[in-house]
């Protein structure tokens, strides 16, 4: 008989503080290093989009940072660190050193929270910044213990995103994020695939809830999780 039931997955992953850059800049690094190949959806600029993944990085920038190739940037720090394949890479302005951790019935997230720059999503267009604004961020690194299809996983960066809309307003923020924001969410690549992501799903859900109080506590500079 073939066995039916979801493969369940230790979720636990705790980042490696590195710094970087030059001694005056003290810039800060995370790294997760996934013990097995993860199936990761994100928006990041370094291995952005579906597919299995080794690692993921949220590096710390200046908040003059100008570059405009953060992939090759990004792919730099990652080969400083000893990090080989693919892998997911994303850039702050905030210090690392702070982190705000949640969890909810196993899905975990990792958050740097930064609303020096907050904005709407729907905002009008700025003829005098067409690049868009420079570096705050928030930065969502989720992970579940179970698989979930690829449209689940779509799903759930929806999920994750009204999360962090509603706790940004819940905290007095008038905004609904910021102009760089980054979402990487990561699963196990085997076992039966769950279909949902959304809010009232059971990962979805789990999700939104770890997010919710993780953006909130950063909003509000409460105890570090």
């Amino acid at each position: 008989m073939t066995d039916s039931s979801p493969r369940r997955w230790d979720a636990t992953i705790d980042p490696e503080h590195f710094e970087h850059g030059s001694a005056d800049e003290q810039l800060t690094m995370l790294v997760w290093r996934f013990p097995e190949p993860l199936l990761v959806v994100s928006s990041a600029p370094l291995g952005g989009g579906i597919g299995q993944r080794r690692w993921v990085i949220n590096a710390q920038v200046p908040h003059t940072y100008t570059r405009r190739d953060p992939e090759t940037h990004l792919s730099e720090l990652a080969f400083g660190r000893g990090l080989s394949g693919p892998g997911v890479g994303m850039l702050t302005a905030v210090d690392l050193r702070t982190v705000w951790r949640d969890e909810d019935g196993g899905a975990q997230v990792d958050i740097s929270v930064g609303v020096t720059l907050p904005t709407w999503a729907a905002a009008p267009d700025d003829p005098l910044d067409p690049g868009g604004q420079g570096p705050g961020t928030i930065n969502v690194v989720g992970i579940v213990p179970e698989r979930l299809s690829r449209a689940a996983m779509v799903n759930a960066v929806m999920t994750v995103t009204e999360a962090k809309a509603q706790a940004l307003w819940d905290a007095g923020v008038p905004a609904t994020g910021t102009a760089s924001d980054a979402v990487c969410i990561a699963c196990p690549d085997e076992g039966i695939a769950d279909s949902f992501g959304g809010p009232r799903s059971l990962w979805g859900a789990r999700l939104a809830r770890a997010v919710y109080r993780a953006v909130t506590a950063g909003c509000r500079g409460g105890s570090e999780r």
